[in-house]
């Protein structure tokens, strides 16, 4: 137990807090302390073996820090600045690079709990944990004992300690409970949405079935790591847990093979998919609600060489409902879209791979557009995200609805805004360029490399180009880069040589200053925190209607649209790099093959 003075000292010592702060909190420990354990006495995660402390008192009286007043005095701050003073490393614990079998299979659980330890890596003879408290000699000998190890020592905040102490041992008692109670699921045959009500992490009843608990586990741990999706793969002898953050994939579990059928039976069972069909793929969906907003999980299952394989789409309405500024448009970029998107009828086009914010950017313009004056109607594949303000309309080919046929119903149902969610096959384009004729305004997807290709792509699925004169009004192409996270940004200088080495031209002479993350506690070490699109935007002029023939070259579109202003993916990205958004790094890798 760390003492109220060695706390208060540390503090004042490096600046975070006064003396006369100091003795504020010192006054009001009791009183704060008090308050603290009201508000808890209904958690069923029970702390009781672990007393307040000083600690406690000065994270829940949110305090500010002295040498930074904008910002909270947090409880990682305090134990960074008692780890300095105790000369030992400060380790802030990232989830997705602890093992599961190593956590829960070292220490006891009873004692890990007990005395707040948790193992994070065993290399050449020596076991590394991490705790709030590590000169407790006597438990640091009993380790050794235990494991036959020479234990290191790392300081961690006790509230991270508990947290994932309980949900790793928490899902390695599901995940070992599950492997002995599998049993053939039941068939349900539904495909309506189903609103699924998960439980919190310290909600989840010990009489609960162990495999609900392990799936909940999964959900919970995604929607706090940020996650976009969820792979669950099975592997001959286990199953893989890999989760996408910031763009990147990571594996966060490998579990037992035998648990591998219940868990996609518990996912199959929450998205009302038909759980006896194994052998052809589905679709379905989960609702449920993260801190009181609905989120709505996509689910894909497909068959692969050691069993079905499940993808689930996280898609929270604060990421797919954005103002179009925030999104990642410069003023001039932000202007050209503007004007596409108040033009009364037309063709708008959002373009790039799979994963390139196309429907964020498509569902943040419909809000804008949205009001009680205008009837928006969407096509999709699956709806992705359910909006009031929309009318939504999903295909389903088994019964005839396709982005084709259901375009030529829209039509009579009086809209004024259309959005089709790909626009993947004739059918489809000549239909959309119907209503676009007709005095609509109709916004789809394309998958190309970027905005000048889609012009070839229209002509290559059979649209005649003097169709293409007629309907469209502009196209955008889009990425996503990863965002410099702004609690480790540093600067650093570069050569005018270095960048054009690595083909980065960014027309200033002499030695350029960019930035990059150093890694902290807020990023995970990656440097990178969240992401931000680039754009390029080739509005339809006069000059690349005359270039839009039946034999149209992409070049010569491209180059027409830079002379007439467009600035082209690279460029939108070197200026955020430039600005300080992005890394040279993240430019590279995400316009690779574009100019």
């Amino acid at each position: 137990m760390v003492q109220d003075k060695e706390v208060l000292q540390a503090l004042v010592k490096q600046g975070l807090m006064t003396k006369d702060q100091a003795k504020e909190i010192h006054a009001n420990k009791e009183r704060i302390l008090q308050g603290v354990i009201l508000k808890n006495k209904n958690s069923s995660v029970k702390k009781g073996d672990h007393p307040l402390t000083m600690v406690d008192a000065i994270v829940n009286y949110g305090m500010n820090r002295a040498d930074r007043k904008t910002e909270k005095l947090d409880e990682d701050n305090i134990f960074q600045a008692l780890a300095s003073e105790w000369g030992v490393p400060y380790r802030k614990i990232d989830p997705l690079k602890l093992n599961l079998n190593l956590v829960t299979s070292t220490v006891h659980r009873s004692f890990a709990m007990k005395h707040l330890v948790l193992p994070l890596e065993m290399k050449d003879g020596e076991l590394v944990v991490a705790t709030p408290y590590p000169h407790n000699r006597d438990v640091m000998d009993d380790l050794r004992r235990v494991t036959n190890m020479r234990i290191r020592a790392v300081v961690t905040s006790k509230s991270d300690t508990l947290k994932y102490l309980h949900e790793f041992f928490g899902f390695q008692k599901s995940i070992a409970e599950a492997e002995n109670m599998f049993s053939g699921p039941a068939v349900d045959l539904g495909n309506l949405e189903q609103y699924v009500k998960l439980k919190s992490m310290d909600e989840l009843p010990s009489t609960d079935h162990h495999i609900i608990n392990a799936v909940n586990h999964l959900f919970g741990y995604a929607f706090d790591q940020r996650a976009s999706d969820i792979h669950i793969e099975p592997m001959r002898d286990e199953t893989h847990v890999r989760m996408r953050i910031d763009g990147m994939l990571h594996v966060v579990y490998k579990l037992p093979k035998k648990v591998h059928n219940a868990i996609v039976s518990r996912i199959k069972a929450l998205s009302r998919l038909d759980m006896a069909e194994k052998r052809k793929p589905q679709d379905g969906r989960i609702k449920t609600d993260k801190d009181g907003v609905e989120v709505e999980i996509r689910v894909s299952t497909v068959p692969v060489a050691f069993g079905e394989k499940v993808v689930m789409r996280v898609l929270h309405p604060d990421t797919m409902f954005q103002d179009l500024p925030a999104l990642g448009f410069s003023e001039e970029s932000l202007g050209r879209y503007h004007e596409f998107i108040k033009m009364p009828h037309g063709i708008i086009l959002v373009c790039g791979p799979t994963g390139s914010g196309k429907s964020t950017t498509l569902y943040s313009t419909l809000r804008k557009l949205s009001t009680s004056a205008i009837n928006i109607t969407t096509v999709e594949d699956p709806i992705e995200m359910v909006h009031e303000g929309f009318n939504q309309i999903a295909v389903q080919p088994l019964v005839g609805i396709t982005f084709g046929t259901i375009l030529r119903n829209i039509l009579r149902q009086d809209p004024d805004v259309i959005m089709i969610g790909e626009m993947r096959d004739l059918e489809t384009a000549e239909n959309a360029a119907q209503a676009a004729m007709t005095g609509h305004l109709v916004l789809s997807t394309l998958h190309t490399n970027d905005a000048a290709s889609a012009i070839t792509r229209l002509l290559d699925l059979g649209i005649p180009s003097y169709i293409i004169q007629a309907t469209l009004v502009g196209v955008m192409g889009q990425r996503l880069v990863r965002k410099i996270c702004d609690y480790c940004k540093e600067d650093y200088t570069v050569s005018e040589e270095t960048l054009k080495s690595m083909g980065l031209d960014t027309g200033m002479p002499g030695d350029t200053v960019l930035h990059r993350g150093k890694g902290c506690i807020k990023c995970r070490g990656t440097g990178y925190l969240g992401r931000i699109a680039i754009f390029e935007i080739l509005k339809f002029t006069e000059a690349i209607r005359r270039l839009t023939t039946s034999e149209a070259d992409v070049t010569a579109i491209k180059e027409k649209a830079v002379e007439e202003g467009m600035v082209t993916l690279r460029r939108d990205a070197v200026q955020k790099m430039l600005s300080g958004m992005t890394t040279c790094e993240e430019v590279l890798r995400v316009t690779w093959g574009t100019d």
